[in-house]
């Protein structure tokens, strides 16, 4: 079988702002009253984030759906068409080569969509095959790799993977709801991509993916459509979840290539907050260096939701060996992708 390679990876971040400057220019006053709401924003390894709609400078947190969705669209392209031409530039291809372009996203829809808009807007060819990832969540980017894969390899043609999320617009309004006060204190805005070619002699080849929703435990998180953007819910259990099932997945993953844990010269594992990163760590048994680019991305980026894995692909770029990328989210879900020196 044609092996389906990473060969390119794009991003583009709109305005970074600071996580003090936020919390005192807006969130201190949103969330008056509610005591551990300061001690929730301090907590979460976060130092910048970026914002399309930064609540400092203009609170959405009453618009209605339909202005956000129309906000989304317009903010989403630009950000969209930098991340892929990026990754193409990176991999040598030009808009015309690429045969699948799939997009992740669950901020955000319109129809047409990006798939449709952005490809017309680069010069992706007419006859272009599309696949639009909706509402998954933190861990879409992972299916969407899983997809663009099994294209790649059933059709030797190349495949772009979009992955845009912009958080920043469903902030919602004040209420005495934690889950609320950790979204509002984790969330970001990032778009990112990657290209992935049949058979190139470069790049990393996607070697295997795992999957394993815990569907007992689905009202942890949950990313519901409201009158008033998407808000989400977040139960505090869900790192020791997580930690119930990530051992089996890695063991499962690992084995189909014949490796141990301690093989894997790379981890990308998803930034959904420090206990998160702490839990697989811990449970995987893993040195603290090992997630150290995962930290690092979630305090200088936040989290990104389904573009935040591909952001720590990139931070270990130069990473020589077998890499494995993890990403959680809604169902409880969690999936793990093996990429392998092409």
């Amino acid at each position: 079988m044609t092996a389906a390679v990473i060969t390119g990876a794009g991003r583009a971040l709109p305005a970074t702002y600071e996580q003090d400057a936020v919390w005192e220019g807006f969130f201190a006053q949103h969330y008056a009253g509610v005591r551990s709401a300061e001690r929730i924003f301090k907590a979460t390894g976060v130092r910048t984030r970026h914002a399309v709609a930064n609540p400092v400078d203009e609170d959405l947190s009453n618009w209605g759906t339909g202005a956000r969705m129309e906000r989304y669209v317009a903010e989403a392209l630009p950000l969209g068409k930098q991340a892929v031409a990026g990754a193409l530039d990176a991999a040598g291809l030009a808009p015309g080569d690429v045969g699948l372009f799939a997009v992740a996203t669950c901020t955000g829809y319109a129809t047409p969509g990006l798939d449709i808009r952005l490809a017309s807007d680069l010069g992706m060819p007419v006859g272009l095959q599309r696949l639009l990832v909706g509402h998954m969540g933190c861990y879409a980017a992972l299916p969407g790799l899983g997809a663009v894969t099994d294209f790649v390899t059933a059709r030797s043609r190349p495949a772009v993977l979009l992955c845009c999320e912009l958080t920043s617009l469903h902030v919602q309004p004040a209420q005495r709801d934690l889950d609320q006060v950790v979204a509002h204190a984790l969330f970001s805005d990032a778009a990112a991509a990657v290209v992935v070619q049949p058979g190139a002699g470069r790049g990393r080849r996607i070697a295997g993916l795992v999957a394993r929703t815990d569907s007992s435990t689905a009202d942890h998180m949950t990313w519901d459509v409201t009158d008033l953007g998407f808000r989400m819910g977040l139960s505090p259990r869900v790192p020791d979840v997580l930690g119930r099932h990530v051992g089996e997945v890695v063991d499962e993953l690992l084995a189909g290539a014949g490796l141990r844990t301690e093989d894997v010269a790379g981890w990308a594992v998803h930034p959904g907050g420090p206990r998160i990163l702490d839990v697989v760590r811990d449970e995987l048994g893993l040195p603290e260096r090992q997630v150290a680019a995962s930290r690092r991305v979630l305090a200088e980026h936040g989290n990104c939701s389904s573009a935040t894995v591909l952001l720590v692909l990139e931070e270990l770029a130069d990473v020589d060996g077998p890499v494995v990328a993890m990403a959680f989210g809604p169902g409880l879900t969690l999936y793990a992708a093996l990429l392998l020196p092409a």
